[in-house]
């Protein structure tokens, strides 16, 4: 029997995109579909990509509306979810792509939203140590930000063997696409198109405290970290440029190949890392649509770091494809079913 799956948040970027990745997964049927101010438009009119869903109408989100069901994907603004998911039933698997229950630490919260934190679920990014053991077990999964799968998937193999002192610097250039749907000024095409510009410097951005939890907690100790996003002309697509201070005494003293094998024996049973040969670098045109992350590594060793470089696709592994690939694994099936590997192009 298909499950019963419903999409809250479906006329948003993440939204779309979970209900074009459940078009083709062959274990579900999707049910109801909703949205806030789109409600009683039908997804043909806001998601006309969507032609097979075109004449479905979408509802109010409610747990009434979405009640019932086996899954209900949560792509909703932050700070939404939490008042919505008390009222599903504790046997549903619910699957939250926003950020309210991403943060362990409620100080962090309250510094970076403004409100009181909801608590925390199971982290949804199965590739990290102990995190499918996990997941297995849950009926609600917080999937993490965009930005922190690209970063933790760049440097978390160094960390996690303390190749690198306990910091990190990062820099990462973000498609427009990841700010949302709604209509802001500084996001217009005229406004980014032949420009590049940072946005929360200085420590200002929400996924910082995202970060430093998952390097810290890979690492045993706490990893302090310096990111800088950028916004970039691009409708999507994540490139993060990590690097962190190598340690004298580790692996990482014989050079790049100790380094590489360390990363090679991280991720040779990930079905969605893709570790690229030495000499090619990850680039976001080549993970477009696909749940793959591409990772390169390498050692700079007259300023004695470790650079890790990672490209993603913000709105797929970033967001909708990771929130499938959870409900895979807490459901039992197979980890790959309904997520393409492969990208688009050109």
């Amino acid at each position: 029997m298909a499950l019963r799956v419903a999409v809250a948040g479906a006329s948003g970027y993440a939204g779309g995109e979970i209900l074009r990745l459940l078009t083709s997964h062959p274990e579900v049927e999707i049910g109801a579909v909703t949205a806030h101010s789109s409600a009683g438009r039908t997804l043909g009119e806001v998601q006309p990509q969507l032609s097979g869903l075109a004449d479905r109408v979408l509802k109010g989100t409610s747990a009434v509306a979405l009640r019932g069901h086996d899954v209900v994907f949560l792509a909703l603004p932050h700070g939404q979810s939490a008042s919505l998911a008390r009222e599903l039933e504790p046997g549903t698997l619910v699957v939250d792509c926003g950020a309210d229950f991403r943060l362990r630490d409620p100080a962090d919260w309250r510094r970076f939203y403004g409100t009181e934190h909801a608590g925390t679920w199971p982290y949804g990014l199965p590739e990290l140590p102990g995190a499918r053991d996990e997941l297995r077990r849950a009926t609600r999964i917080a999937v993490p930000g965009c930005f922190p799968t690209a970063v933790t998937l760049a440097l978390y193999p160094a960390h996690a063997r303390r190749l690198v002192e306990p910091e990190a610097v990062i820099v990462a250039a973000s498609g427009v696409s990841g700010a949302g749907r709604a209509l802001k000024p500084h996001l217009l095409g005229s406004e980014v198109m032949g420009s590049m510009t940072p946005y929360g410097v200085g420590g200002g951005h929400r996924h910082t405290p995202e970060l430093t939890q998952n390097l810290s907690r890979v690492a045993g100790e706490r990893v302090t970290v310096s990111f800088t996003p950028t916004l970039a002309p691009m409708p999507r697509g994540i490139l993060a440029t990590c690097s962190a201070r190598l340690r004298t005494g580790t692996p990482a003293d014989g050079g790049e190949e100790e380094v590489r094998a360390v990363f090679e024996a991280a991720y040779a049973e990930e079905p969605f890392v893709q570790l690229l040969p030495p000499g090619r670098w990850p680039s976001t045109a080549s993970v477009l649509g696909s749940n793959t992350v591409q990772v390169q590594v390498a050692v700079d060793p007259e300023a004695r770091r470790l650079v890790c470089v990672s490209a993603i696709d913000n709105l797929t592994k970033g967001t909708a494809g990771g929130a499938v690939q959870c409900m895979n694994v807490a459901l039992g099936l197979p980890e790959r079913l309904g997520l393409p590997t492969n990208g688009v192009a050109p």
